[in-house]
Parts: C-alpha cells; sequence; structure tokens
C-alpha cells in the first residue's frame, strides 16, 4: 500500500515538474515574440530617424509621468539651418 502511495506521489511530482517545463517554454515563446516585435519597432524607428529627427512620448508605468525622448540623425535636414 505504502508503495503504491509512493509511485503516485512521484508520478503527481513528475506530471508538476512536466507543466511547470512547458509553462516556461510558453514564457520564453512569448517573451522571443515580445523581442521580435521590438527589433521590428526599433529598426523601422532607426530608418526614419536616418531621414528626419523623431520625437517619442512615453509615460512612465509607474509614475504615469510623460516622458519626452528626441532623436536626431548625423545628416542635415533640407531647409538650410
Amino acid at each position: 500500500m505504502a508503495d503504491k502511495r509512493k509511485r503516485e506521489k512521484v508520478s503527481t511530482e513528475q506530471s508538476h515538474s512536466q507543466m511547470e517545463m512547458e509553462q516556461l517554454a510558453r514564457r520564453v515563446k512569448m517573451l522571443d515574440d515580445r523581442l521580435d516585435n521590438i527589433d521590428s519597432i526599433v529598426t523601422t524607428l532607426v530608418q526614419r530617424v536616418m531621414e528626419k529627427p523623431l520625437t517619442i512620448e512615453l509615460s512612465c508605468p509607474k509614475c504615469s509621468q510623460q516622458i519626452e525622448v528626441n532623436v536626431t540623425s548625423s545628416t542635415r535636414m533640407r531647409g538650410g539651418f
């Protein structure tokens, strides 16, 4: 009887461990997808910045303060500044 309980406990622990591994694999996949999206956005922004200046306005997720980021390129703009 005790041997059967021990086998069931080991089986339950293995099943729990397998579920944790599957959840970890899903989280890694989600992180990979997010990084791909960020890479695409950054690439698009860099291409745009090379053409003209860019201003990005963000709000801090913790304090909700507005943050303004100005990005400029090293190329001269037309119009003679």
